[in-house]
């Protein structure tokens, strides 16, 4: 496919390119050869709401036979001149726009996502890029409030003038979503400083956490970041059932992929995906019932045995009589003291059968005075005083493997004190 020489961008020009035809409009752009080009949209859901919420515009190209053309072998033709590069993305921004209105009802509301070449959304405050857009959303009768503009997050490496960018058109009321976030050189201070709306988490994440339940809990951990930073999270390329799981469980708030909804040239109505994601909750609730009474018959023996060290401590018994059916338990590694300051007294006391220890990390196993102030099993065991408390799974810095904690508050003396008991968490 040859490339064009010099598309012109106004939007009068870009414009004049679309032709009506029955559903809806298509583009032909005399510097783009005998190529047609057309509008797909790929639904995107709201977990919560159970409803789609938005579709996202994708370009399609054929040839005058009617055959398919890669989106990527036309852009690749215009990929080295940035005018044609500029008229290419207006004509598809404007195109989208004209189809997206052409059958958004009161069945088919929500956001239109569209993308922005990385390159174009930079230099549009210099080439007018606002203008265009507003007037081609005045056009299509679509308020710019509706638009969510995609930016490869990771394709600009000059972080001022994407502030920039983001900040022109987000002052002409468009949302922003930055894509492919987690792939490549991602990284949050970019989301700190940009305040994007949505997050598009790319699709090697959930095919990552579906395959490691490690990278499943990181994942989580990572929708969490982003839910603190002010964004909200999408995840795309969900093609399977435990992705979309993956999804719920790790409270992601829209979700894009062929499991909800393949791209197609209509847009999708309120009803669509329910049954889908009803179908996900169902299963949420189930596999949560039966994840807490796994987890609770699993921990039930220790919460038991450091409830009971507590009394014994309590009573002035020594450390190794009080957590002695503590660490006779299969899973138990070690346990400790802590004072009402969260400082550690005295050493680990360690079950006769634990791991060996890794010498790489070493200078980490004497915890004698370390301050543990900040663990949640240190301040929910002051805040719940006398009742058991028990952590997720976290990786312990003392023993440098996956554990659990559990504490329980008691005085002694007249004086506060925590009894903690670290169990290896490999279930």
């Amino acid at each position: 496919m040859s490339a064009p020489h010099h598309p012109s961008c106004s939007f009068d020009e870009i414009g004049a390119c679309l032709q009506a035809v029955p559903g809806g409009w298509q583009a032909r752009n005399p510097q783009l050869g005998q190529i047609t080009l057309s509008s797909h949209f790929q639904p995107i859901f709201s977990l919560s709401h159970r409803r789609p919420i938005g579709h996202e515009a994708l370009m399609r190209a054929h040839n005058p036979e009617g055959w398919n053309i890669s989106p990527l072998e036309v852009l690749d033709s215009v990929s080295h001149n940035f005018e044609q590069l500029l008229g290419l993305d207006r004509l598809c921004r404007a195109l989208h726009l004209a189809n997206f209105a052409s059958m958004s009802t009161d069945q088919a509301p929500g956001w239109l996502f569209l993308n922005m070449n990385a390159e174009v959304f930079l230099r549009s405050q210099s080439r007018g890029g606002r203008d265009f857009l507003l007037q081609a959303c005045k056009q299509a009768h679509v308020a710019p409030q509706r638009l969510v503009i995609e930016v490869l997050e990771n394709a600009v490496q000059d972080i001022t003038r994407l502030q920039e960018a983001v900040a022109y058109f987000r002052d002409m009321g468009c949302l922003i979503a930055l894509d492919d976030f987690g792939a490549g050189h991602s990284n949050f201070d970019r989301v700190w400083r940009l305040k994007p709306e949505i997050v598009k988490l790319d699709r090697s994440l959930i095919v990552s956490a579906a395959a490691d339940s490690k990278l499943r809990r990181f994942m989580a951990q990572m929708v969490q970041l982003l839910h603190e930073a002010g964004a909200m999270v999408l995840v795309e390329g969900i093609e399977t059932s435990l992705e979309a799981y993956i999804a719920l469980e790790g409270d992601v708030d829209f979700v894009q992929g062929y499991y909800f909804g393949r791209p197609a040239p209509q847009l999708v109505t309120l009803g669509a995906g329910e049954a889908t994601i009803d179908g996900l909750w169902k299963d949420f609730d189930h596999m949560w019932r039966d994840e807490k009474n796994s987890y609770q018959e699993a921990v039930a023996p220790y919460i038991n045995a450091i409830g009971y060290a507590s009394v014994l401590l309590s009573a002035g018994r020594c450390l190794e009589e009080a957590c002695a059916s503590f660490l006779d338990l299969p899973q138990a590694d070690f346990c400790y003291v802590l004072d009402a300051s969260g400082q550690q007294i005295g050493t680990n006391l360690y079950a006769q059968v634990h791991p060996a220890c890794d010498i790489r990390f070493a200078p980490l196993a004497d915890a004698r005075s370390a301050r543990w102030a900040r663990r949640p099993y240190f301040r929910r065991a002051l805040e719940n005083f006398g009742k058991v408390q028990v952590t997720r799974p976290y990786l312990s810095v003392s023993s440098a493997q996956l554990c659990v904690t559990l504490s329980a508050s008691f005085k002694v003396n007249g004086e506060t004190r925590v009894i903690c008991g670290d169990i290896i968490w490999n279930r």
